[in-house]
């Protein structure tokens, strides 16, 4: 009930912080007009808070900016800022500084954990009271926590988290949302919460197992699953749109409330997609286009066709002109480089130790750390047992590659170390992919977690070099196109008359990644599912613009392809 009305959510989710702001409008009223009432978005407390007390609330952190588009197209609003989001975000959306915390227990009651909580939630909280429904505002729902019951069983935890709602006046209808499996249900429910379930098939069965837990409550699915998304690796995820709107189409006749998730997915720009474990990881690709009902870059499908029809009964007549439409500027050239072993000082300040230390003891969050040691033995062959590594580490021996160890490869070759009667440089280049944003292995720390071993014996020394590319313009290259097959930095420049969408296609090159104008575009790979990533057009500017290329492994091409179409992967 709205007002003392009834009211039915047809909701959709567009994350923010995954779309160019410019971009916001257009989304939200493609959702409208496909006959949703509702948005819905996640909050990443690492956005907002990426170190200690340094907040951030502009560019793709201005949530407030959404909301107010939200309202002016006359759509509800659902906001969810619990602490985690899962999300297939960078740690769940925990900011990674919290990892320095030894002693921490995270989505607890823990009062280490609960103190940063309130400290963030005491500068974002009083930043949305004012979009409260009854304070004139959008927001009719906050979600207090997410997926508890796959997480933990903290009896004080939830209602440890609605204290400070109410301590920072948020006074609103607040909900759960949980997976349908008993101990799921069970386990991330609270005392007078509204208690919401996420599935993506079976609504009766599914709406039969909330029955038990919560009888005669309204039946809300806050997260509808109408696609999946892609880990790196694997084929892009594709459903039925028939199948998936007859799914739909049986909620919305059994009188229920949804949201759709994702509605148009967006991108993982940067270096923030998370990644899932079993026995290995699994990264979570830079294209969250989750086979959605807008493409990443804001497309109509077949599925977003069929849904207006099932919930208008309008057919969708798709536009001569649409502002989203990829454009193809051609070819690339790259004419200057400049290697990584030639700019560390440049864009790091090293740190020296007597072991390896994590990202999160350097200040790294995201990106690389470069360890480097020197080897001082007599001749000798002797295998290099790679320490514990999170996440993918490339050795190098007086600048020569030698090895690769991926934690998210079911198979790693032996790393053989063949030293000389002179000392050796060893560098170890280890890339955080992602830290785990589902599970029980959620606090995941990044870096060489251990010191490397040759023969039996361990090497101690280490120079370490943070590498998050954060700023990356003190660079200076070369006139030239080289490859070494070491880690480089290609720039090139290309003019726009206009400033159009477009797809960057990377099947050139092996693994890195992308700067637009200074802007981390996010990460390739090429063992797909994507070749390319997404341009989004506010990126551009009128006449130059710059490209940079941070590769580690492989260039077959000097050259890039911007292109009007994607460049996907098949048969993995």
């Amino acid at each position: 009930m709205l007002d003392g009305q009834h009211l039915r959510i047809i909701s959709g989710a567009i994350h923010y912080f995954r779309i160019v702001p410019e971009y916001w409008e257009d989304r939200l009223q493609k959702l409208k007009d496909c006959g949703f009432n509702t948005v819905e978005t996640y909050v990443p407390w690492n956005l907002h808070e990426p170190e200690p007390e340094k907040y951030c609330f502009d560019g793709l952190c201005d949530i407030e900016s959404f909301i107010e588009t939200a309202a002016k197209l006359g759509l509800y609003v659902i906001v969810r800022p619990s602490p985690y989001i899962c999300a297939e975000w960078e740690f769940g959306g925990l900011p990674y500084w919290l990892i320095r915390e030894k002693n921490i227990c995270l989505r607890s009651s823990d009062d280490l954990f609960l103190k940063y909580v309130d400290r963030y939630y005491g500068v974002l909280l009083p930043r949305l009271r004012r979009f409260l429904w009854q304070n004139g505002g959008p927001v009719i729902a906050m979600q207090l926590e997410n997926e508890y019951g796959s997480y933990g069983n903290d009896r004080k935890y939830l209602p440890a988290l609605r204290a400070l709602f109410t301590k920072y006046g948020i006074d609103t209808f607040l909900f759960t949302a949980d997976g349908t499996q008993d101990y799921m249900l069970t386990g991330g429910l609270t005392d007078n919460v509204y208690a919401c379930a996420n599935f993506g098939s079976k609504p009766e069965e599914n709406f039969r197992k909330m029955d038990n837990v919560r009888p005669g409550q309204p039946h809300c699915c806050m997260e509808f699953w109408g696609g999946w998304f892609d880990h790196w690796g694997e084929n892009h995820h594709i459903r039925d749109p028939h199948e998936m709107v007859a799914t739909v189409s049986k909620i919305v006749d059994a009188g229920a409330s949804f949201n759709l998730y994702m509605f148009c997915g967006g991108t993982n720009f940067g270096f923030y997609n998370g990644s899932n474990y079993t026995d290995i990881l699994q990264p979570t690709a830079t294209s969250y286009d989750s086979d959605a009902p807008l493409t990443e870059n804001g497309g109509y499908t077949e599925k977003y066709s069929l849904l207006k029809q099932m919930l208008t009964g309008e057919k969708l007549v798709f536009p001569e002109e649409d502002s989203c439409r990829p454009y193809d500027y051609g070819t690339v050239e790259f004419t200057r480089c400049c290697r990584l072993f030639d700019c560390l000082d440049i864009i790091s300040e090293p740190v020296t130790g007597a072991l390896p230390l994590t990202f999160e003891a350097l200040g790294a969050d995201y990106g690389f750390v470069l360890y480097r040691t020197t080897v001082r033995h007599p001749a000798d062959y002797n295998q290099l047992l790679p320490g514990k590594v999170h996440d993918r580490a490339i050795y190098y021996a007086d600048g020569k590659k030698i090895g690769v160890f991926d934690r998210s490869s079911k198979v790693n070759e032996d790393i053989w170390f063949y030293r000389t009667e002179h000392d050796v440089v060893l560098d170890v280049l280890v890339e955080n992919l992602g830290r785990i944003n589902y599970g029980a292995h959620l606090k995941d720390e990044k870096g060489l977690l251990s010191g490397v071993v040759l023969g039996t014996q361990i090497q101690y020394g280490y120079t370490m070099y943070p590498i998050t590319l954060k700023d990356i313009s003190g660079i200076r290259y070369k006139e030239e196109f080289s490859f070494d097959g070491t880690p480089t930095f290609f720039r090139g420049v290309f003019y726009a008359e206009d400033c159009r969408d477009t797809f960057i296609d990377m099947s050139g090159f092996g693994k890195g990644c992308v700067f637009i104008n200074g802007f981390n575009l996010g990460r390739y790979w090429e063992q797909g599912p994507y070749l390319d990533l997404y341009l989004p057009a506010p990126l551009l500017r009128k006449g130059k613009n710059e490209i940079i290329i941070f590769e580690l492994e492989k260039v077959s091409a000097p050259r890039v392809q911007l292109r009007d179409r994607r460049t996907v992967k098949t048969n993995i």
